[in-house]
């Protein structure tokens, strides 16, 4: 049955298919029409469908599936990584477990060699407001963003990397990842700020090329902290908004990490850089207000903030990677979040927080 709902392309997301997967939830529920609503092509293929089924009313007729990439490029990245595979285990076997909003999950199955699936419930079934990845937030809207954040990590601080069952966060397919990432390091960065120009300070090429040389020693710094799970791809485009509250989309890259590393990521990314700087001490101190609340052991503030400024050099790399690839991101989106990290960078001297 699993492996009858998956799906290579758009047009073999039918009636029939759709009929499948209700079945796993409503053994009586007949389908009587799918009608594809959008499609949209990044790291991985994204399409809105909307489902005419006579289930119950709660179960519902809004979905959004996502595929391997339509993207040549792109795919070749997120198959090498298994991107796509990685956030349907996220959520078959650790997404009931969050304290963070997600979407629900109707149906998610990968083979290798036969394909990835991931069917969800779309947020805007009840009146959720998914993020655009250039989205601007509003410093109130950040604060909420961090609570959630914070939540996540102090529930996960120091546990996950103990249990076995969760061994793949940091597993083979994560090395590999790492490690493709370092062996691409410095092309992938010539080519980024190339085509990124007078978005990044000249100031920062130089500072910038060395991480790259150095990418190894600075990944080993910046997973030496304390290990919780982490969202690792927490941007404007991966929120959802449901009566102004939050909600996580998009869990490809979950993994164990350091949570201020989402913390940088978010606040680097999704804010514009004046109203970053005007209220990211407000912002930070609130998040060590949270762990503290959740009785996190063994955390200073002072220790915080310098990890913040080294996991800021992440983003920054992440947003030429996606860049000098090409296919994986709305170009002005990305230009825009490059301009935000490279201020982020400059602003606080990321580089020279990392013992490269």
């Amino acid at each position: 049955m699993k492996e009858n709902i998956l799906a290579r392309d758009p047009r073999e997301l039918t009636i029939n298919w759709a009929q499948r997967i209700i079945e796993k939830h409503s053994i009586d529920a007949k389908v009587s029409g799918v009608n594809i609503v959008s499609v949209d092509i990044g790291t991985t293929t994204r399409i809105r469908l909307l489902v005419e089924h006579d289930g119950p009313d709660l179960w519902p007729r809004r979905w959004f599936v996502k595929l391997p990439s339509l993207h040549w490029r792109a795919r070749s990245i997120t198959a090498l990584s298994r991107l796509l595979h990685m956030e349907v285990r996220f959520y078959n076997e650790l997404s009931s477990f969050i304290p963070v909003t997600r979407p629900h999950s109707l149906a998610a199955h990968s083979k290798i060699g036969r394909g990835t699936t991931l069917v969800l419930s779309d947020v805007t079934e009840f009146g959720a407001r998914p993020g655009c990845t250039k989205d601007a937030l509003t410093a109130a809207e950040a604060s909420l963003v961090i609570r959630q954040l914070a939540s996540l990590h102090a529930h996960f601080w120091n546990k996950v990397h103990q249990d076995p069952d969760y061994r793949w966060l940091s597993g083979p397919v994560r090395r590999l990842e790492d490690g493709l990432g370092t062996a691409l390091a410095v092309p992938l960065m010539k080519r980024g700020l190339t085509k990124a120009g007078s978005l990044v300070p000249h100031g920062l090429y130089e500072p910038a090329l060395r991480y790259a040389q150095k990418r190894r020693l600075a990944m080993r710094y910046l997973s030496s902290g304390p290990q919780t799970l982490v969202h690792h791809d927490c941007h404007s485009g991966n929120l959802f908004w449901n009566q102004s509250l939050p909600g996580f989309l998009d869990w490809q890259l979950v993994r164990l990490g350091e949570g201020i590393g989402d913390v940088a990521y978010f606040l680097a990314t999704a804010l514009d850089p004046e109203i970053r700087r005007r209220h990211e001490p407000e912002l930070l101190a609130g998040y060590f207000q949270v762990l503290l609340e959740h009785k996190i052991p063994k955390i200073e503030f002072g220790s915080l903030l310098q990890r913040y400024r080294a996991h800021l050099a992440y983003p920054f790399e992440a947003m030429l990677v996606t860049l000098a690839i090409g296919g994986m991101m709305d170009t002005e989106s990305n230009l825009e979040l490059i301009r935000r990290t490279a201020a982020a960078v400059e602003d606080l001297d990321a580089f020279s927080a990392l013992p490269i």
